[in-house]
């Protein structure tokens, strides 16, 4: 038993001398550091009105803290002061939409560091706070007067069945709070019927007779918010006596369809009275048609179904109509039209599929960067002009300099390529519309400048001009272009877009838009 003891006093003793030993250890200096936070510090601060926004102080060395709040503007949870607080977590409710400024002092036991720098011991700062109000959305309808400009206004109701005349078109703006980012609407017997813009002023033609609402959708991710406006029964298509009018010849369900103003009248198809001729490369083909019907869906198209024979995309169609009862619905004859085109409807994958900036709207030259292939292939100038668009409001402005080229990429702030998706084995049809200003003097002896779009990775080195411009290149008005391209292997890509003027000793000078890579069956 006194061994025992013995034994319990040296073990006591032992930890009193470790616990001694470890008291005495040289004290570390205290690092004062600043360290702020915000729950929506990664989305610039911004809220919706009545949102809860958390501001923490995380800086180590801190002996005085205070927050000060813009008065009448915030509810500190948990506290009866809401302009200041002294907490290192502070809760805010914000009741007012607007921007806000939120200070913090600190004060510091020593020299505080912010960031790698070395300060005083007193910081200050100012987190500004965005707050957004509630999305609202309100519209405006107007008729459009004969000249094109805004007419008398519409009444924006339930059940208002205001009177549109067939063909005729409807001009819609909106106002909005709350920033909203995306918009949808969706416009009930309509042309379009369901349409995504921004834009503040849209024009929708009525082409079919009956009574039709619409839905108008404003909303944004981040802060999350949206609003909804549906009118049920909101116009009321009347019939017309204008004429009416071819609007488009295009292929639907592999039959060509003719898109007239208004709907057409069933009673009044006679086969003979059209005529189709189909052109590829040196054949004419003049098919019969097995039925003529109207759409079962859109009363304003007439469908023509040949006889035996396939529409391929590489032929070129054409449509006559010799006049016979053709004739809408409200009794308007159909005028003679002539070998009218038809236009197949493709699908651009660098729209639908990708993020490429196809038309030139959302993007800046900083997102058109020279490739640097050296030579002649950074002799030029591009930027992005609003003073001609095949559409939209902007397209690519591009000047070859005298003998000199372009290599072009399309690419993100960060370098990265915008992509687009392909498989083997398929036929794409790579067009662009070109606007020439200003063709040069080429060098007859040399090759004519031309545009050529390259893809990477799998790069076809021997796509030709697309495109080439000769001398008797149209002049001061837009021109669609096109090559069918085939691609070796499925997966993403990204297009090298090389600009040849090597041969003419004069600036070229043109205008780029509304590139497209669609998917096409071509005539065996």
């Amino acid at each position: 038993m006194k061994n025992l003891l013995s034994y319990i006093i040296l073990g006591v003793a032992g930890v009193f001398l470790l616990a001694c030993e470890k008291a005495y250890e040289a004290p570390m200096e205290e690092n004062n550091h600043v360290s702020i936070v915000t729950s929506q510090m990664d989305f610039a601060n911004t809220i919706q009105v009545e949102g809860e926004l958390t501001f923490g102080d995380v800086s180590r060395g801190v002996v005085s803290r205070t927050w000060t709040f813009p008065e009448g503007v915030v509810d500190i949870m948990d506290s009866d002061n809401d302009v200041t607080s002294a907490e290192e977590i502070v809760k805010a409710v914000f009741n007012k939409p607007g921007e806000y400024p939120i200070q913090l002092n600190l004060q510091f036991a020593g020299n505080a560091w912010v960031g790698n720098q070395q300060g005083g011991n007193t910081f200050d700062t100012t987190i500004l706070v965005k707050v957004l109000d509630f999305v609202k959305i309100a519209i405006q309808a107007n008729y459009i007067n004969e000249d094109g400009s805004t007419g008398d206004p519409l009444s924006v109701a339930d059940l208002a069945k205001n009177e549109v005349t067939a063909s005729k078109s409807v001009r819609f703006t909106y106002t909005a709070e709350g920033e909203p980012a995306d918009f949808l609407w969706e416009f009930e017997g309509g042309d379009p019927g369901v349409i995504k813009t921004a834009e503040s002023e849209i024009d929708i033609k009525y082409k079919r007779m009956g009574t039709y609402g619409l839905r108008f959708i404003a909303s944004r991710n981040r802060p999350n918010g949206g609003d909804t406006l549906e009118f049920k029964d909101f116009i009321s298509v009347v019939p017309s006596t204008d004429p009416v009018n071819l609007e488009q010849i295009t292929e639907k369900d592999g039959a060509i369809a003719l898109v007239f103003s208004r709907e057409m009248d069933p009673t009044t198809l006679n086969a003979g009275d059209f005529a189709v001729t189909i052109e590829n490369k040196e054949a004419v083909i003049n098919p019969s048609l097995a039925e003529v019907s109207i759409d079962a869906n859109e009363g304003n198209i007439v469908l023509l179904a040949l006889a035996g024979e396939t529409l391929y995309n590489d032929d070129q169609v054409k449509v006559s109509y010799t006049p016979g009862q053709l004739s809408t619905l409200d009794g308007v004859a159909a005028t003679a039209f002539a070998e009218q085109t038809l236009a197949f409807n493709k699908v651009n994958i660098l729209e639908e599929q990708s993020d490429f900036d196809f038309s030139f709207e959302n993007s800046t030259a900083d997102n058109w960067p020279y490739l640097w292939w050296g030579g002649i292939w950074g002799e030029y100038d591009l930027e992005i002009s609003s003073d001609q668009a095949m559409d939209g409001n902007q397209s690519a402005y591009i000047e070859f300099r005298p003998n000199g080229g372009m290599i072009i990429g399309h690419r993100d702030l960060s370098g990265n390529p915008f992509t687009f998706p392909v498989e083997a084995g398929k036929v794409y049809e790579l067009g662009v519309w070109v606007y020439v200003d200003d063709i040069g003097a080429n060098d007859p002896a040399g090759f004519d400048p031309d545009l050529r779009f390259y893809w990477d990775p799998g790069t076809d080195w021997s796509v030709g001009g697309n495109p080439t411009f000769t001398t008797d290149f149209k002049i001061g008005e837009w021109v669609y272009t096109s090559s069918y391209v085939q691609f070796g292997e499925s997966g993403d890509k990204n297009f090298w877009i090389r600009g040849f003027n090597e041969n003419n000793p004069e600036t070229f000078k043109f205008y780029m838009d509304n590139l497209s890579l669609a998917e096409v069956v071509l005539r065996p």
